[in-house]
């Protein structure tokens, strides 16, 4: 299964992010959190920057092996004398299906590399839709988070 790509999303960030935002880095302390919310510490802000690292890391590695699965999988698809209807079918399935993860895996990955360009630029914890804090828990549990709870039910309900 592959992400659903958020329409205007990248034109709804360059205008709802605050300009001041965007101009400077900022101190872990001056992230976005709701009210309510304790500030980001430096520690937590380490620790979203390395679990955000692990996930690119991993993800690029999932990628390269997907994509050399996948010039194996052209490769011998040429090779087909003598397959009956099955097999060719079999060896599509599975191509289709490594076209997916590898489409799910790039997506995830530009996902994860997005989040870490937010983080440096203190943008971090801002929804990309109405520029309100998306809340630091949020964000720690799934830290590629790019809209706020209200946001992402409102996209969820258009599909």
């Amino acid at each position: 299964m592959v992400a659903k790509k958020t329409p205007g999303t990248a034109t709804a960030a360059k205008t709802a992010l605050p300009k001041a935002r965007v101009a400077a880095a900022v101190e872990p302390g001056e992230l976005a959190v709701r009210p309510g919310e304790d500030p980001w510490t430096p520690e937590e802000v380490d620790e979203a920057r390395a679990e955000l690292m692990a996930e690119a890391t991993r993800l690029r590695d999932e990628l390269t092996s997907s994509e050399q699965s996948l010039v194996g999988l052209m490769r011998d698809s040429g090779d087909g004398a003598g397959d009956d209807q099955a097999d060719t079918g079999a060896k599509n399935i599975t191509r289709e299906h490594e076209l997916a993860l590898a489409a799910n895996a790039r997506e995830m990955l530009e996902q994860t590399e997005r989040a870490l360009e937010r983080l440096d630029a203190g943008t971090y914890g801002l929804c990309e839709n109405c520029g309100n804090p998306i809340g630091k828990a949020r964000m720690q549990a799934f830290p590629r988070a790019t809209l706020c709870v209200e946001c992402k039910q409102k996209q969820e309900r258009r599909y």
